[in-house]
């Protein structure tokens, strides 16, 4: 394990620091996913399973046209968040539906390699999306990397060797040359001590203290790491020093693992004593940290603040960190071999518990900050770090929802998360997944359980679910503060009035939204009040009231301009534009739907960005533009389905998107309709925001055959214009020979050919 920074690109993360042999592991893992749809690699911890399977997945990735994908599941805990976190991983969000549903909806027509990295904590879970993806998605597979494998129908379990070692009988150089184990203590020793080489001098010992070793790459790089403070034979004679490998403590574990743990313990040894502690401390931390978590949570019992930051770099230097950049922002991370053994550090010193707590005080902390900092223009940067923050915001709730007397922190949490994740982010499944389990446990009447049960009514309302809402509102109700704290009986109002306002019944909707913002006085939960004023506006916009809408976007504005606050003040902007639509000025509803997009594009708020974009194609229907209002609309469906949240749900505005349709077609005629509807759909978030602000959108793909090909004919048919032989082109789609020449003969067949001279002649004619 090297230190290396690695930044997000293409769904797999680049490595700074190069890889070393592995040659025939790739090539058979190549081969093996050409063959079977779910390939498991397995071996110990620290033999390498994640860094070969990064590599076999860029060895193929050109065979999967809608990506790679890496769920990183060290940082998961809970089974039952496994789907959901793929479905994240991939590029949706999860609302309505299980996970589980909408991914097989999502994968089914999607040529994906799903890299599912450290399944062997979640081994049950992991095999059960497996079993219920790949019957229903043909183009799908899976490459998994646990100790231990699936146990899946048609799963082939690819165990991991160790790094190849030198033959002790003869060690020349062309011998150490050869050698990956070698190969990889001289790369990484080379990194903190400038200069260094394999030699004749050096090079006995450092075989010697690869074999010790077994060719382990974790326990070669923690040794490598001290090649700055001790000489080879130094590292030698320590790793020599180490009784029996631990063998009298360790003898239930196989020889390999004795070997890696062994090592770990001897790089723990050469820790200073503020080091040992400090590792033991950050194993709290769930996926990763941030300077300033590690300073609040660790600093106590002879850890001063200002040691940290040294103290973490030590670290670094000795491989037991990893540093990874995210953006202008450096995060640390430990591989969950090296954190589960400062997991037993902790315990046996009896300060774990102490340390959860301090970790979930940390998260909770940094939740109600950023909730009182919501209306300032740190809330791009709030969205932004609490993004980063995910694994160890399920850990904190996670920790509160299992300790005696923890309830009410779990409360606020889940409660505080709403617009940052369950709304903004449109994670509403996970967020109702956790407050149920948070309402499940008996606990008398409360604010703070008032206020968790009217965020998941909120959240069953928007989903359609309007008995669920109500019945949480029942619940939020039986706590007496209902009557004395205005921000819950705000709040409840808000609730009850979305009911209304989703299932169309406006006059009650209204009355409710402005009984909600008469009870809260000024300066009091300022976000609730948006949310009110929001829900108001569009009722009133939508009824045609123009003295109380222009009197609502006013006062909006106000408290959301002068801070420069982006959420609440882009759908002031979106439910301006519908009042304006409902008026007739479609022009200026379209120049407001369009500043709403804009200031969403930073935020990133998916459930905002497809209202906006939604309610653009109607507009632009209405004003005659028919081609960009049926691509707007296949844009807005693909972030629906994103969502996993059909539009039909909002029966307030369903009318508006059915009206846009009509229109459309009946002046494109249904193929042009269908045809431009399509080119929206294939867009990125990225892509549909670009083409709503009429910025440039890459161009379109070369057209595809005529459908009498198959999507994966039309494809080798492509291969064979280019020349590529039946090898070439097995090896480029990780499919055997035999498939390609079988896909080939079927593509002669259809076409009326006899030669692949005539196949390459008519792609030419089709991409002209």
């Amino acid at each position: 394990m090297s230190t290396v920074v690695r930044r997000r690109a293409s769904g797999l993360p680049l490595e700074l620091s190069s890889f070393v042999g592995r040659r025939r592991e790739v090539d058979e893992g190549r081969r093996l996913l050409s063959a079977s749809r779910l390939v498991t690699l397995t071996g110990p911890g620290g033999v390498g399973k994640t860094r070969l399977a990064l590599e076999v997945s860029r060895a193929v990735r050109r065979a999967f046209p809608d990506g790679v994908v890496l769920v990183e599941l060290d940082e998961l805990r809970d089974a039952e968040l496994v789907a959901n976190a793929v479905a994240l991983a991939v590029g949706m969000r999860e609302a309505g539906r299980t996970s589980v549903e909408m991914l097989v909806a999502y994968l089914t027509s999607r040529r994906l390699l799903l890299v599912l990295d450290n399944s062997e904590h979640l081994v049950d879970a992991v095999a059960g999306l497996a079993a219920a993806l790949l019957p229903h998605c043909p183009e799908l597979r899976i490459l998994a990397t646990s100790r231990e494998s699936l146990g899946v129908p048609g799963e082939v379990v690819m165990p991991v060797p160790p790094l190849s070692l030198p033959d002790p009988g003869r060690l020349d150089e062309r011998e150490l040359s050869r050698s990956e184990a070698v190969m990889l203590f001289a790369e990484r020793a080379a990194s903190v001590r400038l200069g260094f080489t394999v030699s004749a001098d050096n090079g006995d010992v450092v075989a010697q203290i690869c074999q010790r070793l077994d060719g382990l790459p974790l326990a070669i790089e923690l040794a490598a790491a001290r090649v700055r403070a001790l000489s080879e034979k130094e590292i030698l004679t320590r790793l020599l020093d180490q009784p029996q490998l631990l063998t009298t403590r360790l003898r239930h574990l196989p020889a390999r693992q004795q070997t890696l743990r062994s090592c770990i313990e001897w790089s723990h040894g050469l820790c200073s004593e503020q080091e040992r502690q400090l590792w033991a401390r950050l194993s709290v931390f769930a996926g990763g940290f941030e300077l300033d978590a590690a300073e609040d949570v660790c600093c106590a019992g002879g850890l001063a603040t200002e040691d940290v930051l040294s103290t973490v770099t030590s670290l670094l230097d000795k491989s037991i960190l990893v540093a990874e950049q995210h953006g202008d922002v450096m995060r640390y991370r430990m591989l969950e071999t090296i954190r589960e053994f400062g997991v037993e550090q902790l315990q046996h010193t009896g300060e774990h518990a102490e340390l959860l707590r301090a970790h979930r005080d940390f998260y909770l902390g940094l939740i109600e900050q950023a909730n009182a900092e919501w209306v300032s223009s740190r809330q791009v940067f709030w969205f932004a770090r609490l993004d980063r923050e995910h694994a160890n915001v399920q850990a904190a709730v996670d920790h509160s929802l299992k300790e005696r007397g923890e309830l009410d922190a779990a409360f606020r949490m889940v409660s505080g998360l709403f617009h940052f994740y369950w709304w903004g982010r449109g994670w509403a499944r996970e967020g109702r997944l956790w407050l149920a389990r948070a309402l499940d446990r008996p606990a008398p009447p409360s604010a703070v359980r008032a206020a968790a049960a009217l965020t998941d009514g909120s959240l069953a309302s928007a989903d359609g679910e309007f008995d669920v809402a109500l019945q949480r509102l029942a619940d939020a109700k039986a706590a007496p503060e209902i009557l004395t704290d205005p921000a819950i009986a705000a709040f409840a109002d808000w609730v009850e009035g979305s009911v209304a306002l989703y299932s169309g019944d406006l006059p009650k909707a209204i009355e409710l939204f402005e009984r909600g913002i008469a009870l809260l006085p000024p300066g009091v939960d300022v976000p609730r009040r948006l949310d009110l004023m929001l829900s108001y506006s569009s009722a009133v916009g939508l009824v045609g009231d123009v003295a109380r809408a222009t009197a609502c976007h006013e006062e909006w504005l106000r408290l959301t301009e002068p801070p420069g606050e982006r959420f609440h003040r882009s759908y002031a902007l979106w439910s301006m534009g519908i009042f304006a639509m409902a008026q007739g000025e479609h022009d200026r509803a379209a120049e407001l739907y369009r500043e709403s997009i804009s200031l969403r594009r930073d935020i990133r708020d998916l459930t905002g960005i497809g209202w906006s974009v939604e309610s653009l194609s109607w507009v632009e229907a209405a004003l005659g533009h028919a081609a960009p209002a049926a691509t707007l609309l296949g844009a807005a469906d693909r972030v629906w389905e994103i969502m996993a949240r059909p539009l039909s749900t909002y029966q307030h505005m369903y009318p508006y998107h059915e009206e846009a349709e009509r229109v459309a077609r009946a002046q494109l005629g249904d193929a042009g309709f269908d045809a431009a509807f399509e080119r929206g759909r294939r867009m990125s978030v990225d892509e549909a925001i670009a083409f709503s602000l009429n910025e440039e959108v890459p161009a379109e793909p070369v057209q595809e055959a005529p459908r009498v090909l198959t999507r994966r004919e039309t494809e080798i048919a492509g291969l064979i214009a280019e020349g590529l032989t039946s090898r070439e082109i097995a090896d480029r789609l990780v499919i055997s020979v035999r498939t390609a020449e079988t896909h080939t003969e079927n593509i002669l067949a259809k076409l009326g050919f006899k030669s692949r001279v005539q196949v390459a002649t008519w792609v030419s004619e089709h991409r002209s």
